[in-house]
């Protein structure tokens, strides 16, 4: 039974600002819960899913009360679709969650190609005797230690989105790492001082054209991140060219889900247990509802669509920051790939997409080399922002 929410007075700035950081975090999370098939994770989506329940009624109720005439209601007309959109991105990320908990997850055969195709997600409560706790990120440097980084932690009930090298980690926190399937062993080591069991996936058939299915599943997480990220970028900067690129995600999103749906039904005589493609159909579908969410967030821009201060603000203070810079002349990171740069671990900046004259390189490889007058898109924390603006400009203005 659906418990009653209480109202209780909040500042608008920080529900969205929550929302957001909440909604990228699922999205996350659920694609990783699923083609991991971890039940821990995904539980802590359905958590994250309630909490966003209350956080959109909230921000609802702070509209209603904070419009103070017409021109206010407008300008707060286009924060309400964002959080409602916001809430979608949820309940579809929720939806991702259950394929793991009602046991459709996805075909043995296509769990065991996966695993060895994209970085993992992984979540481990640290114990008393943890020699992890007491100690601030950038202490333990558990990115060069053990290729993992810590995207998330929970604290009881409380979350910590984003932790940059300042944040202490304590005994009983819940870390959400990302990284390498070889380093989850050592993380795990570190935070539980146990052994790390793996889960193997034992196949039965050869399924065909089966690295298709794995090529969809992955574009489609990958999509949906970005598309969500880009459209939050969309409405910080205000920019129509980016909303724009977040319609053909939504739409490149609409082609991959009618591939995988038709790749289940080719595939379906050549698997015993045909909840697995359940799985797959419900996957297909959940990753449509975020594009299609992450489209309604750019939509404000399109329709021009005046925000209210408030969001702008919100966005801003986030605990994860999205910048756009652009490389001036003579910067440092001109001629080098992404892979010699390390920006993630220099600067703890995610680039999403690169700008390159009137074209987007979406999801940057470690081979993509930086050119002059390229513009990021990135994601980080508000350090890490200063960090990589200074590295792409010129000596003189740095």
């Amino acid at each position: 039974m659906t418990e009653e929410i209480e109202y209780r007075p909040m500042n608008v700035k920080d529900i969205l600002k929550e929302m957001k950081d909440t909604s990228e975090l699922m999205v996350d999370l659920a694609y990783s819960a699923v083609l991991y098939d971890d039940e821990d994770i995904a539980e802590e989506v359905l958590h994250l899913e309630e909490k966003m329940d209350v956080l959109d009624y909230h921000a609802r109720i702070a509209a209603m009360l904070g419009a103070r005439g017409v021109e206010e209601a407008e300008m707060l007309s286009g924060v309400l679709q964002i959080a409602s959109a916001a809430e979608k991105i949820s309940n579809a990320a929720g939806d991702i969650a259950k394929i793991v908990l009602k046991k459709l997850g996805l075909p043995p055969e296509l769990k065991a190609a996966i695993s060895g195709a994209e970085e993992t997600v992984t979540r481990v409560r640290t114990s008393s005797k943890s020699p992890l706790a007491g100690k601030t990120l950038g202490e333990l440097e558990l990115e060069t230690e053990t290729g993992m980084r810590v995207i998330a932690m929970r604290r009881d009930l409380d979350w910590i989105y984003g932790p940059d090298e300042k944040t202490m980690v304590m005994r009983d926190d819940v870390l959400f790492a990302k990284g390498p399937e070889e380093g989850v062993e050592m993380l795990y080591k570190l935070a539980v001082g146990g052994k790390y069991q793996r889960k193997s996936h034992a196949t039965q058939v050869l399924i065909e054209d089966l690295d298709k299915a794995v090529d969809l599943v992955i574009d489609m997480k990958n999509v949906s991140e970005l598309a969500v990220g880009l459209a939050y970028s969309a409405v910080l900067f205000y920019n129509k060219e980016i909303a724009h690129e977040v319609e053909i995600l939504e739409a490149k999103m609409d082609e991959m889900k009618y591939g995988l749906e038709h790749w289940v039904l080719v595939s379906a005589k050549h698997v015993t247990d045909i909840d697995h493609l359940r799985g797959l159909l419900h996957l297909a579908i959940s990753s449509e509802v975020i594009s299609d969410a992450a489209d309604e967030i750019a939509d404000v821009v399109l329709r021009d669509i005046e925000l209210h201060p408030v969001f702008m603000l919100a966005v801003r203070e986030s605990d994860e920051v999205i910048t756009k810079v652009t490389v001036s002349e003579q910067a440092e990171i001109i001629g080098k790939t992404l892979g010699a740069l390390r920006l993630e671990t220099e600067t703890g900046m995610f680039v999403m997409a690169i700008r390159r004259a009137d074209r987007w390189l979406y999801s940057p490889k470690d081979k993509t080399v930086i050119e002059i007058g390229d513009t990021l898109i990135a994601r980080g924390t508000r350090d890490g922002e200063e960090l990589l603006i200074g590295m792409c400009s010129s000596p003189e203005l740095s």
